[in-house]
Parts: structure tokens; C-alpha cells; sequence
């Protein structure tokens, strides 16, 4: 059983930076690859970003690649999501959520996630 909580979402200026950090329960989350997906309104769920266990490979959408940085601290139990150079569509309410088997990029590959942080980008 794996818990995870967000935290860092909110309001910023297009161009702004926010960081987002997913909170985790339980022993195993150094062997579990973590992601994130967000959820605008009216549309699907859709991959943002994940890591492997150790942190030293990430994945990402295009659509955030060289703007988003995913990390990870295992001591700590937290993954991260550096946002920068953010744009008015990147405003949803972005998820974490840990991987259970098959492809990092959908999100039927994860079985827990988290209730979710709005992240609002105003132009």
C-alpha cells in the first residue's frame, strides 16, 4: 500500500517556476518508478513525466522537455517536478503517481496516485 500527497501547486505568470513535490508512504518507494501526469479540464489524463527507481533516468511528454526536471530523493521518500518557463497550457491539476508494470507513459501503467495539486498559469 502506497500513499502519496502533492504539494506546491498555485498561481504564477506565464514564464514563472513553480516546484512540485509528491509525499510517499511506505517502505518500497525506492522501488517503485514514479510519475507525473496532469488533467486539464475537458481532457484526458496525460503523461507528464517519470523516473526510474534510482533517479538517474528520467522520462518526458514533449510537450514539457527542457522546461520540466523530475527528481527524486529516496531517503526522503519525495519525488520532485521543477517547472520553469511555464505556459498558460500547462495550467491542470497534476497528479504523482507510482507505477505498478508496463509503459511509463500511460496511465493505466500506475496503480496509486496521489489527490492531485492545481497548477494555474495565467499570460
Amino acid at each position: 500500500q502506497v500513499q502519496l500527497v502533492e504539494s506546491g501547486g498555485g498561481l504564477v505568470q506565464a514564464g514563472g517556476s513553480l516546484r512540485l513535490a509528491c509525499a510517499a508512504s511506505g517502505r518500497t518507494f525506492s522501488s517503485v518508478v514514479m510519475g507525473w501526469f496532469r488533467q486539464a479540464p475537458g481532457k484526458e489524463r496525460e503523461f507528464v513525466s517519470a523516473v526510474s527507481r534510482s533517479g538517474i533516468s528520467p522520462y518526458y511528454a514533449d510537450s514539457v522537455k527542457g522546461r520540466f526536471a523530475i527528481s527524486r530523493d529516496n531517503a526522503k521518500n519525495t519525488v520532485y517536478l521543477q517547472m520553469n518557463s511555464l505556459k498558460p497550457e500547462d495550467t491542470a491539476v497534476y497528479y504523482c503517481a507510482a507505477h505498478s508494470g508496463g509503459s511509463y507513459y500511460v496511465a493505466t501503467s500506475y496503480n496509486y496516485w496521489g489527490q492531485g495539486t492545481q497548477v494555474t498559469v495565467s499570460s
